[in-house]
């Protein structure tokens, strides 16, 4: 929620309230601040006082919807008149409070809005699912979860633009799915979407399938090939792995994207591209920096939006429908009657961490459709890594097993932010790393509240 108004005291006491009653304020020092914290934000209510110097509340009102065409947007004035709340009506907004209000008309006022704006998200993720329904080979995106949500927000907020995404996550936790979302939502959905595996291919293999190549610039090269770049013409080129590129295909990736054109292998002429490039990779490309294995450069290029993808362990209540979507295509894919889980079966899918996310998942339904007898699907049918039970005694003749990487990290950028005294901009200089990677991380272990 983005609180703005030119008074600190009322900022202040908005935060105090609005945290107390269950909200997540991010306040904001006059209008121009509100519009510039609208660049970084997506914020499910605005909340402005009216008359700001500058910038004033109609404006920000225009600013917000302009980015989010559902977002409500509450003004606050201490000079109400018929006509300036017919013109706030006018413009968009949800509604007009006069200054001084009571706290518990304002909270009412924001648990309309809240409840306004989640049955606008609703409606359009449906929206979106309807009219993906009979298209095949396209993996919806499924979950309710609040993570998956920010998710699918900030790709719907970003797949109008040309802009290049980044998209981060471990391995199996949708990243291409995600990609083709961005696609399908944007204004080349009608030109084609090309994916590569950068790690899929040696260097000079992978180079002539993005660039292309002239007839005769190496041996078997025995006609002009376009390269994948082109080929998606007006279209989404999707680059996986791209953390598994070597040094020389980078620098020949931060030409693409400064240029807007390839030479292809052996060639001399450069060839324009109108080609929107999303890249994904499971690697911490900031760390690559640090170790000399990528770019920082092209890095800066590709991360102009970041998505990151939270683990299936972080988003466990989109098992169930995850998990009942890839059940009704597994028998759809094999023509066997409806198939059902057990309590027990789903259970046993809840608890367990995924350690490959949403591919392991859709594997082990996958399984379970073949081996299942009868309509159901019980936990016998699930493979047994789900099932095992490991028991570790109480006291042991040896040490105990090493923290994982992810538990040394929380633990470590939780103790400099205290001993940062909660300043996160002076906390990101200790540890060596950009604000927006410790907001990322925060947000992923919990540390943002």
């Amino acid at each position: 929620m983005l609180v703005v108004d030119d008074e600190t005291s009322i900022l202040d006491s908005l935060r105090i309230l609005l945290r107390n009653s269950g909200f997540t304020p991010h306040t904001a020092h006059g209008g121009m601040a509100g519009l510039e914290a609208l660049q970084t934000l997506t914020p499910d209510i605005v909340l402005t006082d009216v008359r700001m110097p500058g910038v004033d509340g109609v404006q920000l009102l225009t600013a917000a919807r302009e980015r989010d065409g559902d977002v409500p947007v509450i003004l606050m004035t201490a000079q109400a008149t018929l006509q300036s709340a017919m013109q706030a009506v006018n413009e968009g907004a949800f509604y007009y409070v006069q200054k001084p209000f009571r706290n518990d008309e304002l909270l009412a006022i924001l648990k309309r809005a809240a409840e306004h704006r989640l049955l606008r998200v609703e409606n359009r993720t449906l929206r979106t699912e309807i009219s993906r329904r009979d298209r095949q080979g396209v993996v919806e995106p499924i979950g309710r979860s609040r993570a998956w949500m920010n998710v699918l927000r900030l790709a719907e907020t970003v797949a109008p633009t040309d802009s290049t995404v980044l998209i981060q996550g471990e391995s199996g936790t949708g990243k291409e799915v995600i990609a083709r979302y961005v696609h399908e939502l944007s204004g080349r959905t009608e030109s084609p979407f090309l994916s590569i595996n950068c790690g899929a291919l040696p260097e000079g293999l992978l180079e002539s399938e993005l660039f292309g190549h002239v007839k005769g610039s190496f041996t078997g090269a025995v006609k002009d090939k376009e390269g994948l770049f082109t080929a998606a013409a007006g279209g989404t080129f999707f680059l996986d792995e791209i953390g598994e590129t070597t040094p020389a295909t980078q620098v020949k990736l931060l030409r693409v994207l400064q240029q807007r054109e390839v030479i292809p292998v052996g060639g001399t002429e450069p060839v324009p591209i109108d080609t929107r490039l999303i890249a994904a990779t499971n690697r911490d490309l900031e760390a690559e920096i640090r170790r000399g294995s990528f770019r920082n450069d092209l890095y800066y290029r590709l991360n102009v939006i970041s998505i990151e993808l939270p683990p299936l362990r972080e988003r466990r209540e989109d098992i169930a429908p995850l998990a009942e979507s890839f059940l009704t295509r597994a028998v759809e894919q094999r023509g066997h009657p409806p198939r059902s889980l057990t309590p027990d079966a789903l259970a046993a899918l809840q608890a367990y961490d995924w350690p490959g996310n949403v591919r392991e998942l859709e594997n082990a339904l996958e399984r379970a459709v073949i081996l299942a007898r009868g309509d159901t699907i019980d936990v016998a049918s699930l493979p047994d890594t789900l099932t095992e039970r490991r028991s570790e005694p109480l006291v042991a003749a040896r040490e105990l097993p090493n923290p994982t990487l992810e538990v040394i990290e929380r633990a470590y950028i939780s103790w400099v932010l205290q001993s940062s005294g909660g300043q996160k901009t002076r906390a990101a200089e200790v540890l060596g790393i950009d604000p927006s990677t410790l907001h990322r991380k925060l947000g992923r272990y919990g540390l943002d509240g």
